[in-house]
């Protein structure tokens, strides 16, 4: 199984690095700045439970190039959602017919532009819950918990023992889209945390900002509600639901309630926060643009 890794940032680099550690066979396309630096000093992966592996730089194989995916098996596809039209046309001349490409992407959409512009891939969805962070330019740290969901198909249930031998079991799920909605119930908190210039857990510690994620999770879920789809799926011990109620509390029952949802590493933040002190252009449109855009699809005779 020759898995590719395109996005070699936080989040492939993690998931990627994890399964190379396994004994994967992975080839990462991502900056080559970055992959010089892999290729220099190995990569170094930890976790919040303890993890603490190294990969050589001998068995990392990086290229900045898309072409160098054409051998491979399945593609893992990390990269912002911004860049998803870009990445699939160039991955057009690159897959061979029938490639799974499982997104590991935030968001609604773009499974649906991926297989769009690929119509002769396999399109999968995927949805990684937690959070990865990155030490030091040849280190990444996964600071909050959760697993990866997938769609339920072949080609996952294939992949699916690289990645329980890596340490990240996949959940095989047939309620893709709900999952996805869930997810980004939860990333309404993105820009929130960005503006708020606060690690994660400092930041969900302080009622005001509490009740401002309460608010955005509150009209998605009144807009689901009108829109009778899209239920949206249970990712945490409470259902999507409670939560608004739950971030509303003050702060001494929310921290007795909400242990799980506080259980960050000190220096997290959101992958929107590092996009604004790195320059790049955040998820915005991606996350909270949906909940725009579902208002605007909804026709209920309201002005």
């Amino acid at each position: 199984m020759r898995i590719g890794v395109l996005g070699a940032g936080a989040i492939g680099g993690f998931v990627g690095g994890c399964l190379l550690a396994a004994e994967a066979e992975v080839t990462f396309v991502g900056r080559a700045v970055r992959g010089a630096v892999w290729l220099k000093d190995g990569l170094r992966l930890t976790d919040l439970d303890g993890r603490d592996d190294f990969v050589e730089p001998r068995r990392i194989v990086y290229s900045d190039a898309i072409s160098s995916l054409r051998s491979c098996d399945v593609i893992l596809l990390a990269v912002k959602s911004g860049q998803t039209a870009e990445v699939a046309s160039q991955l057009s001349s690159a897959l061979r017919p029938g490639t799974p490409v499982l997104s590991l992407q935030n968001g609604i959409r773009n499974a649906a532009t991926l297989q769009l512009l690929l119509p002769s891939a396999k399109i999968l969805r995927g949805m990684v819950p937690f959070n990865v962070t990155a030490p030091g330019p040849a280190h990444l740290h996964r600071a909050t918990e959760g697993d990866i969901a997938v769609d339920d198909d072949p080609a996952t249930a294939s992949v699916a023992p690289f990645f329980s031998a890596a340490g990240l079991p996949l959940q095989l799920r047939r309620d893709m889209e709900a999952v996805q909605w869930a997810k980004l119930l939860m990333n309404l908190n993105n820009a929130i945390n960005a503006l708020s210039g606060l690690p994660l857990r400092q930041q969900l510690g302080i009622r005001g900002f509490r009740r401002c994620l309460a608010l955005g999770q509150r009209e998605a879920l009144s807009l689901l509600e009108v829109e009778g789809r899209i239920r949206p799926a249970r990712l945490t011990p409470l259902p999507p639901g409670w939560l608004p109620a739950v971030l509303d509390l003050p702060d001494g029952p929310f921290r007795l309630l909400a242990s799980r949802m506080l259980k960050i590493d000190a220096t997290a933040r959101s992958s929107m926060a590092d996009d604004l002190a790195t320059g790049r252009f955040p998820e915005v449109d991606w996350i909270n643009g949906e909940v725009v855009a579902l208002a605007a699809n909804l026709d209920d005779g309201r002005p």
